[in-house]
């Protein structure tokens, strides 16, 4: 093994250049489609009308809405000034230098100062550059995402012991897409209330400058389109992963907020609550990861892209206390399998339209492929906490009735 860890710079610089080819030598290589959301849509700030912004020269089916906070519009507002082909590719460099960061921050909170060897740095540039080409990164880079920043701002948050630092990362990525605000339940289950405290005033703080900057158009946005699903995409869609559009795409009609849905979440909320209970107190990666997937089906909206969270996920089953166990590696196993084959994306060519919810059997069995590693992820955990509590009172059973008859004896 530490002989192929020996080449891992020139296995990621290869990835890299192998991504660059990729985008301009194939015809929709930089399309970018999300990236111009961010770039034009924030541009259009300057006259107002922000939420009325679409860009649809590439998908012209469904014309891309900025569905951001505006505070974000104000963090991308720069961008407009450069040429789109150089903004394309450092954002995509940015990304990839994103992503060796938060497999190397994993390692740390899995491993410590082990952390630190040499050999380890190798290990992350490897799983960085096949990290590049799972689903949730390939289209993170397809596109011109930011979930990779956004993770990256988590896991410097979770890593980091300053209170301030960690409640200013989380606030201002949750100021930039509302979906990382999820990460304060890992706080308040670590107990660190000035790190939640601060956070939420942080947060709170992008809200009030957005106001402050384009007060009309902040409006619009809290008043009016936070939570219209609609608005950002089709809920039935394969490309959402969320548990909504998983139950969706089972029964065939949008099963919206309605009682099925509700009873599902509740579920869900307790699996994750015991998985959490089965982790050990000091295990802040294992404690983030299950919180996150929670989060991932709790949104309405959680496409394929947003399931960045996979790759922690993966390199804690593997390095982390279960590393040497078969149920880890398995469930590790169908993560990264289903994400470098792209099984969303393949299913993808299967719906005519991304409108319809409608789909035969196997294919909404399938297009559960997230919600039902969720499940496995989950029940791993608990299953593991369950068996290891019976062995103990197993041991302490078998080493009492070892002891009695000794002492008998001595009466």
């Amino acid at each position: 093994m530490s002989r192929i860890l020996r080449f891992a710079p020139a296995v990621l610089a290869l990835a890299v250049i192998a991504r660059l080819l990729w985008m301009f030598l194939v015809p929709t290589g930089f399309n970018l489609v999300d990236l111009h959301v961010y770039v034009d849509g924030s541009a259009a700030l300057s006259d107002g009308h922000l939420y009325d912004f679409t860009y649809s020269e590439v998908t012209p089916d469904f014309p891309l809405p900025f569905t951001y906070p505006p505070f974000a519009a104000l963090v991308f507002f720069p961008l407009h000034f450069l040429p789109m082909k150089v903004v394309g590719v450092a954002w995509s460099l940015a990304t990839v230098a994103a992503l060796y960061g938060v497999v190397r921050i994993s390692l740390n909170l899995i491993l410590g100062e082990r952390a630190a060897q040499p050999q380890y740095r190798n290990v992350a540039m490897m799983w960085t550059a096949g990290g590049m080409w799972t689903e949730p990164v390939r289209t993170t880079l397809d596109y011109g995402q930011v979930n990779v920043f956004l993770v990256l701002g988590v896991m410097v948050a979770v890593a980091s012991s300053r209170w301030w630092l960690s409640g200013l990362l989380v606030g201002v990525v949750a100021g930039i897409k509302l979906t990382p605000a999820v990460t304060g339940l890992y706080f308040v289950a670590r107990r660190r209330w000035a790190t939640v405290v601060f956070s939420a005033v942080v947060f709170g703080a992008t809200v009030g400058l957005s106001y402050l900057v384009v007060g009309k158009q902040s409006h619009e946005y809290f008043g009016t389109l936070l939570g219209d699903a609609s608005r950002i995409g089709p809920v039935g869609s394969v490309w959402n992963q969320s548990l909504r559009g998983a139950m969706s795409r089972l029964v065939g009609y949008d099963v919206e907020t309605g009682a099925p849905l509700i009873a599902a979440l509740a579920v869900l909320a307790v699996l994750a609550l015991f998985a959490w209970r089965s982790l050990d107190g000091d295990d802040r990666l294992g404690t983030l990861i299950v919180v996150q997937l929670f989060g991932l089906m709790l949104s309405p909206i959680s496409w394929s892209h947003h399931w960045v969270w996979i790759i922690p996920m993966a390199i804690w089953l593997l390095y982390g206390p279960y590393g040497q166990r078969l149920g880890a590696r398995l469930v590790a196993g169908y993560w990264i399998a289903t994400s470098l084959v792209g099984v969303v994306w393949v299913l993808s060519y299967f719906q005519d339209s991304i409108w319809p919810i409608s789909r035969p059997g196997v294919l909404a069995w399938l297009g559960a492929v997230d919600a039902i590693g969720v499940l496995a992820f989950f029940g791993l955990l608990i299953g593991y906490r369950v068996r290891d509590n019976r062995a103990g009172t197993t041991d302490r059973k078998s080493a009492d009735r070892s002891v009695e008859p000794a002492t008998h004896r001595s009466r």
